[in-house]
């Protein structure tokens, strides 16, 4: 499963972090970039006035028993 962490910063320069599972494997960085700034004009992230990055989070887990 991968995982897509999306950062923004707020006026205090505080991070804030959304973080969506099932990302798509091939989600190019323009296209999170756009979606992060479409969320952060819409003011669906409180406070954020910045991008500060994005991560696509790859983790595996193996079952022990």
């Amino acid at each position: 499963m991968k995982t897509l962490r999306m950062k923004f910063v707020d006026t205090d320069g505080k991070a804030k972090m959304i973080s969506l599972n099932y990302a798509r494997e091939n989600v190019t960085a323009g296209e999170v970039e756009d979606a992060m700034d479409t969320l952060m004009t819409q003011s669906l992230v409180p406070g954020a006035v910045g991008l500060s990055g994005a991560d696509l989070v790859d983790r595996t887990v193996t079952p022990l028993f």
